[in-house]
């Protein structure tokens, strides 16, 4: 199956009073359709890699290719459509605003355009409700949601544009053993029914065992890639 990330001699510096550089010639790619997890301890790179693919950072070397796009020299008009057209994010911080509604929260970017969510977006996201079993409460206060409710609502968010990449970062951070399994299982369910790509960035080895493919970051280099 063709590429739908690439990375190539991937390098970041953090300038500063002593420039620290955190990623050394990362070369890298992800099968569209794939399920992936990047590991690696604390300041290991990890994050700032996600972030790279993500095009929420740029690296100071090298190309990154999101869909057959080079995305590194992109302005940033350019890149927040990729982003918008393209990648989901999932983070540790489910980031929902709590004074509105489950629903009201994944549909806020359509609240806040000039014209309401169109019939079929209202369908998607009622049907993304269905999905991860939170039709019962899809109408309830985001502060009144347990954690793993208020990540599944993080989740149909991410979701809402038909993203052909989900980057997910340390999502089950804050959950417990049940509710983590059962997040990874709509990882897999989704992963599985629409062809989405995963990659999910964890410290946790447990976790990454349940993905297809492990890559290991130590000290801003791959140090381990293996596919299941």
């Amino acid at each position: 199956m063709a590429n739908i990330v690439e990375l190539r001699q991937i390098e970041k510096i953090y300038k500063g009073a002593g420039d620290v550089q955190v990623l050394f010639g990362i070369n890298l790619s992800f099968e569209a359709g794939s399920f992936n997890s990047i590991i690696g301890q604390s300041g290991s790179g990890k994050t700032t890699l996600l972030n790279i693919i993500g095009t929420l950072d740029r690296p100071t070397r090298g190309e990154v290719i999101i869909a057959g796009r080079r995305t590194d020299k992109l302005s940033k008009d350019k890149l927040a459509e990729v982003r918008n057209e393209i990648i989901g994010f999932v983070f540790q911080f489910h980031f929902l605003l709590p004074e509105f509604t489950a629903r009201e929260n994944v549909l806020m970017p359509y609240w806040i355009q000039p014209r309401h969510p169109r019939k079929e977006i209202l369908k998607r996201a009622d049907e993304l409700f269905d999905l991860v079993g939170m039709s019962k409460f899809k109408n309830k206060l985001a502060v009144r949601l347990s954690g793993g409710q208020q990540q599944r609502t993080a989740i149909i968010r991410a979701l809402i544009n038909q993203p052909r990449i989900i980057l997910a970062d340390e999502p089950s951070g804050n959950l417990d053993t049940e509710n983590t399994n059962a997040i990874y299982k709509i990882f897999r369910d989704i992963n599985r029914d629409f062809g989405t790509t995963f990659i999910i960035v964890t410290h946790d080895r447990r976790i990454a065992e349940q993905t297809d493919r492990i890559v290991e970051i130590r000290d801003g280099r791959i140090v381990i890639d293996i596919k299941r």
